[in-house]
């Protein structure tokens, strides 16, 4: 592993990336979600973001372990669940799975609702955002270093 490996591979970056990658899938699938609101029988799809964190706490928790046992810039390994697992080449593949209709069903046979599909889709922006952010402060920090100025 290369000095540029260990640093780009270290830190915060591979997990801000698993987390972009996480946002923008559920982007597309909210989006689905919402194009479909009018669709007779449609049922809403779901990825469990309580999943999703909870397989990367644990990934960050074993990646902490294999630090104090000296290993230098471990990789960030997380875990399949139902609805998301990692690919080959590291990238990450989602499933979503069918929302539970919350003993709701509309007319049509949906249990779909707009406000709530919105709202996710709000929360889902304001975490992907986070992410960018993040990110971006962590390449001009790797930027201003390699240029050999103050962070």
């Amino acid at each position: 592993m290369t000095f540029l490996d260990q640093v780009i591979g270290g830190g915060s970056i591979p997990l801000l990336e698993k987390v972009l990658s996480f946002t923008e899938a559920r982007n597309r699938m909210l989006a689905e979600n919402i194009a479909n609101i009018t669709t007779p029988g449609y049922r809403t799809k779901q990825l469990d973001v309580r999943s999703f964190q909870a397989s990367l706490r644990e990934a960050l928790d074993r990646q902490d372990a294999a630090e104090r046992r000296g290993v230098v810039s471990p990789p960030l390994e997380l875990k399949a669940t139902r609805e998301v697992r990692v690919g080959a080449g590291g990238a990450l593949e989602v499933t979503p799975g069918t929302e539970p209709a919350e003993n709701i069903l509309f007319h049509d046979g949906t249990n779909a609702r707009i406000e709530r599909q919105m709202a996710l889709l709000a929360e889902n922006t304001m975490m992907h955002q986070a992410a960018v952010e993040l990110m971006k402060a962590n390449i001009d920090g790797l930027s201003k270093a390699i240029r050999g100025r103050a962070i």
